[in-house]
């Protein structure tokens, strides 16, 4: 039996349950998940592998207009991923209006097959949900669409299936043992950055980088030293809090995180700097490992 292997990638806005929908296909939290938009800043790549095929899976930023130089970044890895792939899901929900202009321009001008799925059917009725099957049908002539739940796994073997049914035949692109692209220091730092999109408000969390300045890992043990950057000393006294408690309540619900994806106990230390305007700093952006 020949061999198939492929790039899967996950497109659409913020918001529409894209990550959601990445940690079920690949059954492990790969991708941040918070309730505020924009949380994902990378590509992220979550490898399946079966006997006869892999799964090359691809979450990518929330589709939006760029403000600053950080969100030019992140659209580029949205547009690299509708050139390399060999079929693109593309997320939307049952909520979305009929705004999509940008989207739909950017999707018509790509020959890659297109599978449209309507997120969050859960909490919809049947009309509504057959007329937004029906919108996307008409106005993009997709390769299928799909209506799911991916909160609650509703409909998911029919992606599978259709994933499947389209892998081109290929080689393996990366050893069988290997699972994403990204490093262990990587999904440390997501995890910070989690906590800090959970439990700070308006343009705080947005503000903020994480990087793991030293990660040391022994028999039962890993060491992390993290720093969080942000832009301006009046974020750097929220993201402490009073007393140190914000601090604290982060790095003690991401080292819980930690323990359970890397199955070892987390010692972790961190520190707040400040770096200004980073986010519009094209050499600071490439320090931190964006556009690379």
């Amino acid at each position: 039996m020949a061999h198939k292997a492929g790039f899967i990638n996950i497109i659409g806005r913020p918001n529409v349950g894209k990550s959601t929908l990445m940690n079920q296909l690949m059954g492990e939290k790969f991708s941040i998940v918070t309730h505020k938009a924009q949380t994902t800043r990378h590509r992220i790549m979550g490898i399946i592998n079966g006997e006869d095929f892999q799964i090359v899976y691809s979450d990518t930023p929330g589709i939006i207009s760029p403000r600053y130089e950080l969100q030019n970044i992140m659209m580029n890895y949205v547009l690299e991923s509708l050139e390399d792939a060999d079929l693109i899901l593309f997320v939307t929900d049952i909520y979305e209006k009929h705004n999509e202009k940008e989207i739909i321009q950017m999707l018509e001008k790509t020959t890659v097959p297109i599978v449209v799925l309507i997120n969050k059917i859960d909490t919809a009725t049947q009309p509504d949900v057959m007329a937004k099957i029906k919108y996307w049908e008409e106005t993009l002539s997709p390769t299928a669409v799909i209506p799911i739940s991916a909160l609650h796994k509703f409909n998911l073997e029919s992606v599978m299936h259709i994933i499947l049914e389209k892998l081109p035949e290929h080689p393996p692109y990366f050893p069988k043992d290997e699972i994403t692209n990204r490093s262990e220091r990587f999904f440390a730092s997501e995890f910070i950055r989690e906590k800090l999109f959970k439990y700070l408000e308006q343009e705080v969390p947005y503000c903020c980088q994480v990087e793991i300045i030293s990660f040391k890992e022994s028999q039962d043990l890993i060491r992390i030293h993290a720093e969080i950057i942000v832009e301006r000393e009046s974020q750097k006294g929220i993201v402490i809090g009073k007393h140190g408690d914000m601090l604290k309540k982060i790095g003690t619900e991401a080292r819980k995180d930690m323990e359970k994806f890397f199955g070892k106990k987390i010692f972790l230390e961190q520190y707040v700097k400040v770096e200004p305007n980073w986010r519009k700093d094209k050499r600071k952006l490439r320090l931190f490992g964006y556009g690379t």
